[in-house]
């Protein structure tokens, strides 16, 4: 049945949910949530997920729009947006492009260094890498990490040299490409964008300092600051800075910068989300609801600026 009032004129919505990357199960609670408030909403929402149906019937069954909710790979780097524009259904967030370069977290930091952001030094990590060449450029300690995945999956804080071929081990069985990336200390932030407009700076307290996939998405321990207590000038700054870093990318829609800030003020670029969790835990609705935006009303937002090209 169609949506009435103000879903209708959004027609018959797709929620892509779920998937087969690595983050399926945080992709079905952030389709869910955002499923739920869509119908609530009055829009003709229904899921769909690729896992279990071939993206190709979209069109067949009528759809006309695709609110993306899959995170990794086949769903937040550009395939799932490529086919989309082939069936010319507009889709929320990033385009191909964009998507596909977020996505690389390497390629992501050639992009931003060659813009003159700042972003953590890293060297690609392989099965003949002379290991203390790595420590002795990067230092200790050092993040390994997946460059295609998201969710802190296959990723390891390396604090002796002798760890370092077991992290890239870890995260080759994720990705054929592995980085390693300097450890900057600081305080960990996130900065949300919807649309042309940056939201309010989000600062992360995890146990232990370990913000992994257990503290993002099942614990309550982790602490999110928002306002994050920092000066108005300063996440002003910040707030700039990833509206650029967002732009040089191509982003559009909305998404989610993280970086580090050291103690003397200098912020560091991690990495970009084009298709950030929206989940109970996540920092989007948590961002937006700082400013006025309830969980419907964000989604309502983001559905409202699905496009082609």
């Amino acid at each position: 049945m169609r949506g009435n009032g103000v879903g209708a004129k959004f027609g018959k919505v797709a929620v892509l949910l779920g998937g087969t990357s690595a983050e399926r199960e945080v992709s079905l609670m952030s389709g869910g949530a955002v499923l739920a408030a869509l119908q609530a909403a009055g829009v003709d929402a229904h899921g769909f997920d690729p896992a279990q149906q071939d993206l190709h019937i979209l069109k067949e069954q009528g759809f006309d729009r695709a609110f993306i909710a899959l995170h990794g790979r086949g769903g937040e780097d550009g395939t799932v947006q490529g086919l989309l524009e082939l069936l010319k259904i507009p889709y929320t967030g990033s385009g191909v492009m964009a998507s596909a370069l977020a996505m690389d977290k390497w390629r992501t930091k050639m992009v931003w260094a060659a813009c003159g952001l700042p972003t953590p030094r890293y060297a690609i990590l392989a099965a003949d890498t002379d290991w203390d060449a790595v420590v002795a450029e990067l230092g200790l300690p050092i993040f390994v990490k997946p460059v295609h995945e998201g969710s802190s999956m296959g990723a390891t804080k390396v604090t002796a040299a002798g760890q370092l071929k077991a992290a890239w081990e870890l995260a080759a069985r994720f990705d054929d490409l592995v980085l390693a990336e300097e450890f900057v200390a600081g305080a960990e932030l996130t900065v949300p964008f919807l649309g042309e407009r940056a939201l309010p700076v989000i600062r992360i307290e995890a146990p232990g300092g370990k913000y992994d996939y257990q503290n993002k998405y099942f614990t309550d321990e982790t602490r999110y600051l928002c306002p994050s207590g920092l000066p108005a000038e300063q996440e002003q700054t910040l707030q700039a800075l990833v509206m650029k870093s967002a732009r040089v990318l191509g982003c559009r829609g909305w998404g989610r910068a993280d970086l580090m800030l050291t103690a003397d003020g200098r912020p560091y670029l991690l990495e970009m989300n084009t298709s950030p969790g929206m989940t109970g835990h996540s920092l989007v609705p948590m961002a937006a609801k700082a400013v006025g935006l309830d969980f419907t009303a964000l989604c309502l937002t983001i559905l409202e600026d699905a496009r082609l090209g």
